[in-house]
């Protein structure tokens, strides 16, 4: 799902191939839902100018719709990725990105032409993100690795190498100074943009850690995944936590675990918010 740039409505998208607008603040459903995809909606994004919401799919597929109307602004567009499962404009707002099962990286204009293809990852790209200056791309995938990329001409310029299975979810610090990431080896790393390294010990799921986020504050890394918990954890204390690890089994090694956020818990109204907010927003 993603969230409006003035944080009053929320798009979600779903496994029958349809998107639903809803008003955040009455938890309603807004008009009927948008029809045109041909298999399940996998990754959805608002552009930064509010005008526009591109969605990818199964079906291979990108398809840009009028918030206003629920209809489509132009035909969609045939990505080649067989099945498309990231997708996330610019900060700028002049371009977007899209990833899937084919493992190639596509840049496309604001208006739906491809404008490069970069090429390097060994399996299905899963997840991409910007720098705020558009300078760079970052992309997570099947193949364990996350790589950073000059988006002006495709340029591998880094691979981040730890995680031991499938990179599902990353996202940037507000600051940029850290990456983080989620795995199917069941923990969240933390990157250290600098030296390009992981910092602090993996942070630990039960199960497999499907999706990752940043507070706006930078202060909370919120993940969750199939032990159906999200985890609030602070950043600064993950950061300050490095033990021992054995790289070749994270989980039961890992040291630090996170705190569940349940229904009886007393959590501080700012934490909460933060955890809708980064929820809802990627």
């Amino acid at each position: 799902m993603t969230m409006s740039p003035d944080k009053s409505m929320v798009v979600s998208g779903s496994g029958d191939g349809r998107l639903r607008l809803w008003n955040i603040k009455k938890g309603s459903v807004i008009g009927d839902p948008w029809e045109g995809h041909g298999g399940p909606v996998r990754c959805i994004d608002w552009a930064p100018n509010a005008q526009e919401i591109a969605s990818g799919s199964y079906d291979g597929t990108i398809r840009r719709w009028n918030p206003d109307t629920g209809r489509q602004i132009a035909p969609p567009i045939k990505t080649s990725h067989w099945r498309v499962h990231a997708l996330r404009y610019s900060p700028q707002g002049d371009r977007f990105t899209s990833g899937g099962e084919d493992m190639v990286i596509r840049v496309w204009s604001k208006d739906g032409e491809l404008l490069m293809e970069i090429k390097g990852h060994d399996r299905e790209v899963t997840s991409l993100c910007w720098s705020k200056d558009g300078a760079h791309i970052f992309s997570a995938s099947y193949d364990c690795t996350i790589r950073k990329w000059r988006s002006i001409d495709g340029e591998e310029l880094v691979v981040f190498q730890g995680h031991t299975n499938f990179v599902y979810s990353l996202c940037l610090s507000p600051d940029e100074s850290h990456l983080v990431s989620a795995s199917n080896d069941y923990s969240v790393r933390i990157w250290d943009l600098k030296t390009n390294q992981p910092v602090g010990d993996p942070l630990l799921h039960d199960d497999e850690a499907r999706a990752v986020v940043i507070s706006p504050d930078g202060k909370y890394i919120i993940s969750g995944g199939l032990d159906a918990k999200i985890y609030v954890w602070s950043l600064d204390a993950a950061l300050k936590h490095n033990h021992r690890v054995d790289e070749s089994n994270a989980k039961p090694d890992a040291k630090l675990k996170g705190r569940p956020v349940r229904s009886r818990d007393a959590v501080r109204q700012s934490v909460v918010n933060t955890i809708t907010h980064c929820l809802f927003v990627r």
